[in-house]
């Protein structure tokens, strides 16, 4: 199920990826490097299998023939017995999810033999596409506090210290995009690569996926402040490359990402005289009861409403 972000875990969101991020610097510095990504491309093999099937899922659907043979299975995990039987895990699948999380477990054993890019990316990818599903954002104010704190913290780890770039490069898990710099001369096993972590994809994204929430609230069938975000993010990447390439630095993507995401789609507002509405607009948020209201009379108004 989807998880909310609050404004609370988003003011907190910074300091818990430095503490995770120092500590994961500090295991590179102590222990060997080697055992560390051994260990952790056993878990990402696994969570990267789980991720890539439920990506490619909707997908392959509509390649299978209307005749494929489709039996349903549940895999139930429970805890206690009686009345206290608490469910784990309840999950249910059929054949046809059996067949791309098969097509998956390629790509995972290309990834875990190979350490190869393209199955790096694929990984990635479907990564940062269940990032964008799972997590939301409830308020564009929440929104703006989560950027802004990873826009400071996103800056001081990578100008401040050499923390960031030596975790990014020490970490051979699918954690980051890699876009390789000598793809005409070497192909397929170019060796040579700029990289793109997966937080300056999914960050941006669920900020991005909440303003198309709220273009669809707005009921005007215009995803205005969506598309103003989306080409906003691809202007803010290709400055930060383009920043890059002249100062021959690794780069703090959100340094360029975060101001033109909030920028951009702040700008359409002022100039449409939407910024109230913008930033009152509230997800999965409930009319407060007046007095003398009915349970059947709010029911009714839920279901005009919907």
């Amino acid at each position: 199920m989807p998880e909310t972000i609050t404004s609370r875990d988003a003011a907190r969101f910074p300091i818990v990826a430095s503490c995770t991020l120092f500590g994961l610097y500090l295991f590179f510095k102590i222990f060997s490097q080697e055992y560390i990504n051994l260990l952790l491309s056993m878990y990402f093999f696994v969570l990267g299998i789980l991720a890539l099937s439920h990506t490619i899922s909707p997908i392959m659907n509509k390649f299978f023939p209307a005749n494929f043979p489709s039996k349903q299975y549940q895999l139930l995990f429970t805890q206690g017995s009686g009345e206290n039987k608490e469910e784990i895990v309840n999950y249910e699948f059929d054949s046809k999810d059996l067949v791309c999380l098969a097509m998956s477990s390629v790509v995972g054993v290309w990834y875990l033999l190979r350490k190869h890019w393209i199955a790096n990316n694929l990984f990635g990818l479907a990564f940062s596409l269940n990032g964008v599903e799972l997590l939301h954002l409830n308020n564009v104010s929440t929104g703006c506090i989560l950027l802004g704190g990873l826009f400071v913290y996103d800056v001081f780890w990578v100008f401040g210290t050499n923390v960031m770039v030596t975790v990014a490069k020490s970490f051979e898990a699918p954690i980051k995009l890699v876009f390789p710099q000598d793809l005409l001369e070497k192909g397929l096993e170019a060796d040579n690569f700029a990289m793109l972590g997966l937080g300056d994809v999914v960050i941006p994204g669920i900020f991005i996926a909440l303003l198309l929430r709220f273009d669809i609230s707005l009921k005007k069938n215009t995803h205005t402040y969506f598309y103003t975000s989306f080409v906003a993010y691809i202007f803010g990447l290709g400055l930060t490359i383009f920043i890059m390439h002249i100062f021959k630095h690794a780069q703090p993507a959100l340094l360029y990402l975060v101001p033109a995401c909030i920028g951009f789609p702040l700008l359409v507002a002022l100039v449409k005289g939407e910024v109230t509405e913008m930033f009152s607009y509230e997800e999965n948020s409930t009319p407060k009861e007046e007095p003398g209201d009915s349970k059947d009379a709010r029911m009714e108004t839920d279901k005009k409403e919907k």
